[in-house]
């Protein structure tokens, strides 16, 4: 193990005692937001200083085993435990080294899915539902909730625009690497020559923002606009301006939703997704100040690079960014999207884990 890695073990080993004391001193319910941080911080140091002091017993073991392989009698015993012990300790180490790769703190929050059509037309539109579909039922295998904050129907049934709040344990976790341009290639149903179109569409995913602190909307700087909600609604729809615009005048960033009969409802929802996209948006800001200093393969926020290209003739998904390739389309255009999904999770920690070594 690295001399720079043991020594921050140590540190996290000498809080957990500290914390430890704190909790057992008298009063310390008195004040309970500190209680609970400290409760909160004791149980995220336990498992990696348990698993630490299992490494640091192992080492032990493999001393004492060491030794005994001096004395003949004990070497072929001794030996196969010095073996064991190694396999051991090189897991145990491997183990840790996971634990101390730093948590993003958005990763158990619910997200907000944006699927919007680019080049391609009517064929893009269909595809941008498809892309939406495939998300729902994934979720749906999940168990999370999928709720339609606004959408933007095409003529053959696609989406123009489609938003969706997906609320589950862990959802950005799973969904964040999925944010980019995504491809198709296939014959589209408006072409009569059989020939092979390409079309794309653009994914955003973004973390929900804590509804108090997090990101403040100051309401001189909002400009919220009224109208009728246009589609399907019914009578009641037409009759009532309820659709809310709100556009944030500092980056011009316009938020609309017209899904419910209530104008209130329809406004919550609108600045909670306008507080997802000014809180994306420093997130990627701060991604490409960070991509200055080290390229990132995975989730550098950039939503104009191609990511995956569907191809239904050949039966693949490729992922650029990895360079995997599989061939079950159908399966994943119907929410199995698993594969792709742990693929780029673990590539990820690949590059945490080169960062930690480097560091």
């Amino acid at each position: 193990m690295k001399p720079s890695i043991a020594a921050k073990l140590d540190q996290l080993s000498m809080r957990l005692d500290e914390v430890g004391r704190l909790l057992t001193t008298e009063n310390i319910t008195a004040d309970m937001d500190n209680y609970r941080k400290l409760t909160r911080e004791h149980s995220e140091l336990e498992p990696v200083v348990d698993l630490y002091r299992q490494y640091q017993g192992s080492l032990g073991d493999l001393k004492t085993a060491q030794e005994m392989a001096a004395d003949p009698e004990m070497r072929e015993f001794a030996e196969a435990e010095v073996s064991e012990t190694k396999t051991r300790i090189e897991g145990l180490e491997a183990e840790l080294q996971k634990l101390l790769l730093p948590r993003d703190p958005n990763d158990e929050r619910n997200i907000f899915l944006e699927v919007r059509a680019g080049t391609g037309g009517d064929e893009s539109a269909l595809f941008a539902a498809e892309l939406f579909r495939m998300y729902a039922r994934y979720a749906e295998r999940k168990r999370w909730q999928v709720e339609i904050i606004s959408e933007s129907a095409s003529d053959l049934g696609g989406y123009r625009e489609i938003i969706a709040r997906i609320i589950g344990n862990g959802a950005y976790s799973k969904l964040k690497f999925e944010s980019g341009g995504h491809r198709v290639q296939r014959v589209p149903v408006t072409e009569t020559q059989g020939r092979v179109h390409t079309s794309a569409c653009t994914v955003a995913v973004m973390p929900e923002a804590d509804e108090v602190g997090e990101i403040v909307l100051n309401p001189a700087e909002l400009r919220i606009d009224t109208f009728r909600a246009s589609g399907a609604g019914g009578q009641h729809v037409n009759k009532t301006d309820s659709a809310i615009r709100i556009t944030h005048l500092p980056t011009g960033l316009v938020v609309e939703c017209q899904d419910d009969r209530s104008q209130h409802k329809n406004k919550a929802r609108a600045l909670a997704v306008l507080a997802a996209r000014l809180k994306d948006k420093q997130t990627r800001e701060q991604q490409s100040k960070e991509a200055a200093t080290r390229k990132s393969l995975i989730g550098s926020g950039d939503r104009s690079e191609r990511i995956r290209t569907y191809n239904f003739p050949q039966g693949r998904v490729t992922d650029h960014r990895i360079n995997l390739t599989l061939y079950k389309i159908a399966q994943i255009v119907d929410g199995d999207i698993d594969d792709l999904v742990d693929a780029l999770a673990a590539e990820h920690q690949a590059e945490l884990l080169a960062d930690l070594a480097v560091d």
